[in-house]
Formats: structure tokens, C-alpha cells, sequence
């Protein structure tokens, strides 16, 4: 049950703060009719008042993490595994994203959030649970992701009307809470075994991983063995087994501290052939941010193209709401200092945080070995830093898993005027995808 909360959040996100810029507009979107009328559906349709996956065939097999720290990762492969469903059946292997991630942890150190982006967004996994079965405390070599993830919304705190979409239109959702007690129990203050119905009303972060996987607005405040001060319950996935609640999932009242603090929905599970090519140099994902004091800045990474091709997306996170983009390809580029912005390749908003991939409005070809740089400019509302890196400095950063000599990185304020990410201790979370010519 370890979990290591908020620590890489709260230890890692150190925000650096560069010189002062000025601000550039960011066009409004494009959308096409589809995107918008799906977009639509899925924030006005009316929702039940209540909801279970059980009921519409969409909740996977209850497991056990056992004794282990990993219930970060249980959290991750449920929540995967239900976003599939019913169309797919997966069962993806908890053991491999516990042991083959770049964090160089051990399954009894415990985990959260960041180190399953991470994992998932560098195509590190899932792979299935029988090609690598959760308990012997052995990986094998060589195993490749059976589905890409490309794309993970962070839904803001607290936020239950956007939980309830993301449950209801998109999959289940990964959450915290704070369990109290170890060894796959709670503490009888705050869990009802009669009713399998938990609410902590304390000052205590979260140490425990789970998946939402419905809700009920009617749920009696009175089932809870303290009085929430309300009626409702979202329905949780535990990773304690069968012999845990209902058959391994139980009730958590609205009015819990942590519920919904930190909850994520992974929304872009696209099949392993999508892209031939991924380029990358944040295999630990979002560790820090960098930024001007300003809403908005640009950042870019040079690669060399592997083999001859088209690029075709670009992934990056937002690190707030409402986060507006522009996206630019410089091709045969010499000097990544002296990058020179042309026509923007695509751009967009996204209402929630989170990693996304933005595909180019037209495919760029490379030739192998040519030097290429993807730039983007981003404004977050809120934000004084709104450029997501990989972040190796003091205070933050595991020893001996961030490499700062993979990746070519930069930051600009104004798309002119370019500085080394590396020399601020940070690789840009800026990925390129890319199809082979000839390739699918």
C-alpha cells in the first residue's frame, strides 16, 4: 500500500525562474465539426445520478498488489484496462511498469502518478500480465508496449462534475486517498465493513492509489462512520482483492479530503503501429517546470533523424487549464540557439492539463541523419512557469535516473532568443513521432 503521494510533485516541481518576457496572442483553435460535437456531448450531456461499471460491463477483474508498494501501479493498469472496455479485454502486467520504469525504484518503495505517465508516455508499456506476471520480482528483457498511450488528462481538484464525464464518456479514474493503516486494511475510524463505504475528513495527504469507477448521489451520509455533512459516494477499485469490499471495490463519500485531489484519465490509447518513430528525451516525464514570471513561453528540442520519413505529431504536457499552443518544425536545423520560427505546423487549446499529442496539419520529411527541432509556444493561464521538463537539480530528482545528455533543449521567451535546458538542469518534455518512409 506505500505510496509515495505528492513527493515528486511537491519535491520536484521546483519552478525556476529565468528573465522576463513579454507576451505574444495565441490564435483560437481550429476544431472540425466532429471534434466539436464530440467535445460538446461530453460536457452538456445530462448524467445519471448514478453509475456503476459493474452494471455496464466496463470494470475489471478485482487484484491484489499484495504486499508490495504498488498500488500506484494497480491504479494504472485498472484504470487503462477499463478505458478498453467493453470492446477490449486486457489485463496489463503490474509487475512491469513497477520494475521497467526509469525511476530505479523498488516495488516496496511505493510510486504515484508521475511514474506511470512517464512509463506509459514513453512507450515503455503496458505490456500484458502474461508476459510478465506481478509477483516473482523478475522482468524480462525485450518486451514492448502492446498499446500506446498518447494522451492523459489531469482533471482540475475537486472537480466531480468533470470526474463523472471522464468516468461516464472516457474510463476510470485514477485517484489518492489516505488510508491510515498498512498491510491492506483500514482504519475502522474511517471505514464502515458493513457498508464498504470510507471518508477521512483529516489534515493527512494521500498515501493510497484507487480507481473511480462510478458514483451514486443518493449514497446515505448515514453508511459513512463519520457524518460527511452530505449524501454521495463515487465508487472506488482497490487493489486489495476480492476479499476487500464489494468484491474489491467499496464506497468513498464526496466530502473525503483527498478524493479527486489528483486525478487523472487516460484518454489517448492508440495501437503500438501508430508511429514508427518516437523521439524523446524525458523518460522520467514531468518533474519540474521552467518559465519568464509570464503565462507564456516557448520551448524546443533538436533531434537527428534516425531514418528517412515524415514527422507526424508532437507530445507535450500543459501544466494548467485552458492552455493554448502553437507548434513549428524547423527543419535542417544547425544551431538549435538560433532556431527561427516560421509558419505554425498546428495549433489548439486543451481545457485540462496533461500530456497530448497534436498531430502536424501536414506531415514534414527528414532524411536520416539530418538535425530537426520541434518548438512550441504555450500560455497557461495562472502559470508563471508553463514549460514541463524533466528536472535533475537539487532538492528534486531520483540520483542516477535523469540523464541530461540525451536531449538537446531550449527555452525562449520570446521565439528569438533561445537557453539551454540542460544548463538549468532539465531535459524539455517535448516528444516527435514520427512514420518511416514506406512504414505504416
Amino acid at each position: 500500500m506505500r505510496h509515495r503521494g505528492r513527493k515528486i510533485l511537491a519535491g520536484l516541481l521546483a519552478c525556476l525562474l529565468l528573465q522576463p518576457a513579454g507576451g505574444c496572442s495565441v490564435p483560437q483553435p481550429l476544431r472540425t465539426t466532429e471534434q466539436t460535437r464530440e467535445r460538446d456531448v461530453e460536457r452538456t450531456a445530462a448524467l445519471p445520478a448514478r453509475y456503476d461499471y459493474r452494471e455496464a460491463g466496463r470494470c475489471p477483474a478485482p487484484e491484489s498488489q499484495g504486499s508490495l508498494g504498488t498500488c500506484w501501479a494497480f491504479a494504472t493498469m485498472m484504470a487503462l484496462e477499463s478505458a478498453l472496455m467493453p470492446e477490449e479485454q486486457w489485463n496489463f502486467s503490474e509487475d512491469h511498469i513497477s520494475l521497467r520504469n526509469s525511476f530505479g525504484m523498488d516495488q516496496d518503495m511505493g510510486g504515484d502518478y508521475t511514474m506511470s505517465m512517464a512509463y506509459l508516455l514513453a512507450w515503455q508499456g503496458p505490456v500484458t500480465e502474461e508476459a510478465d506476471p506481478y509477483g516473482d520480482g523478475v522482468s524480462p528483457d525485450g518486451l514492448e508496449a502492446v498499446k500506446h498511450v498518447q494522451e492523459i488528462q489531469m482533471l482540475a481538484p475537486k472537480d466531480y462534475e468533470a470526474i463523472k464525464r471522464a468516468v461516464y464518456f472516457r474510463g476510470g479514474v485514477q485517484t489518492s486517498l489516505y488510508t491510515a493503516a498498512g498491510g491492506g486494511a483500514v482504519a475502522a475510524e474511517y471505514y464502515n465493513e458493513e457498508t464498504h463505504s470510507y471518508c477521512y475528513r483529516g489534515s493527512e495527504g494521500p498515501n493510497h492509489d484507487v480507481v473511480i469507477v462510478g458514483w451514486d448521489d443518493a449514497y446515505p451520509r448515514e453508511n459513512f462512520t463519520e457524518d460527511p455533512g452530505m449524501d454521495g459516494a463515487f465508487l472506488c477499485m482497490n487493489s486489495w482483492g476480492e476479499g476487500f469490499g464489494e468484491n474489491g471495490l467499496f464506497y468513498v463519500s464526496y466530502g473525503d479530503a483527498n478524493l479527486g485531489n489528483h486525478s487523472l484519465v487516460y484518454t489517448g490509447i492508440e495501437e503500438p503501429d501508430n508511429f514508427d518513430r518516437i523521439y524523446q528525451s524525458d523518460l522520467c516525464g514531468w518533474l519540474g517546470q521552467l518559465g519568464y514570471g509570464d503565462e507564456e513561453a516557448y520551448f524546443a528540442n533538436v533531434y537527428e533523424a534516425e531514418a528517412d520519413g515524415t514527422l507526424e505529431a508532437v507530445g507535450f504536457y500543459a501544466v494548467g487549464e485552458d492552455t493554448q499552443y502553437e507548434v513549428y518544425i524547423i527543419e535542417e536545423t544547425a544551431d538549435g540557439e538560433q532556431l527561427r520560427l516560421g509558419r505554425p505546423a498546428a495549433s489548439g487549446s486543451f481545457e485540462h492539463a496533461g500530456f497530448y499529442t497534436v498531430h502536424l496539419e501536414e506531415p514534414v520529411s527528414v532524411e536520416a541523419g539530418t538535425r530537426f527541432a520541434a518548438a512550441v509556444r504555450v500560455r497557461t493561464p495562472g502559470s508563471v512557469h508553463p514549460v514541463a521538463i524533466e528536472y535533475a537539480g537539487s532538492g528534486g530528482g531520483l540520483p542516477g535516473t535523469v540523464d541530461l545528455d540525451d536531449g538537446e533543449g531550449y527555452i525562449s521567451a520570446d521565439g528569438r532568443l533561445w537557453s539551454r535546458t540542460e544548463e538549468q538542469s532539465g531535459n524539455v518534455c517535448l516528444k516527435v513521432y514520427g512514420k518511416d518512409r514506406g512504414g505504416s
